[in-house]
């Protein structure tokens, strides 16, 4: 019998392969029985977590603006009273995003239009509130410039770190993680930093 600690961790198998395979082919690439087959069960042993791949498109998406915003959120709410320490921390966490879960960006950036018009709409809004959260910390840092500009710097920045599905796998020449986090954080912070005349 399985318990629910079970169910969930079945279900986040589940997701992390469907992304995973999506990412690589496409979702209409990816038949049920490939996700199935990946975590060890049928493919229609799937409909006992999902209703379908619609569903598991939709909670990937969904799932990770939520995530983002409430861990953005949660920054916001631990930071200080320093600016720079807030945007330091925002940045931080949208790396660790960036390079933990690269089949999610790719996913995002292919499939959100497959998404019914709800979830679309749901994402959208969910990525707005969290780029507020940035513009509020960026104009706190640089109150000197205006909000359009703030908005811009921050989709700019989040274009720079949320390229990280184009980097290819590490050890294939490439910089290790490490090595690439402190590389996207110079730059990020570079970044905000050309703000200031």
């Amino acid at each position: 019998m399985s318990t629910r600690t079970d169910a969930t961790t079945r279900r986040e198998q589940i997701l992390k392969e469907a992304a995973r395979l999506f990412a690589e082919r496409g979702f209409h690439g990816v038949g049920v029985d490939e996700i199935g087959a990946a975590v060890g069960i049928s493919g229609p042993g799937l409909y006992r977590h999902f209703a379908g791949k619609d569903a598991m498109l939709a909670e990937l998406l969904v799932g990770i603006s939520e995530r983002l915003l409430s861990g953005g959120r949660l920054r916001v709410e631990e930071s200080t009273t320093d600016a720079a320490a807030l945007l330091a921390s925002l940045i931080d966490g949208h790396i660790d995003f960036a390079l933990d879960d690269r089949p999610l960006i790719t996913l995002h950036d292919r499939e959100l239009d497959r998404l019914r018009e709800r979830d679309r709409k749901l994402v959208r809004q969910l990525q707005r509130q969290y780029v507020e959260l940035w513009v509020a910390a960026v104009r706190e840092l640089h109150p000197q410039i205006e909000e359009a500009e703030a908005r811009a710097a921050v989709h700019a920045v989040f274009g720079l770190l949320n390229s990280t599905p184009h980097l290819g796998s590490y050890g294939d020449g490439l910089l290790g993680r490490a090595a690439t986090e402190s590389l996207l954080r110079r730059l990020a912070h570079g970044a905000f930093a050309a703000l200031t005349p």
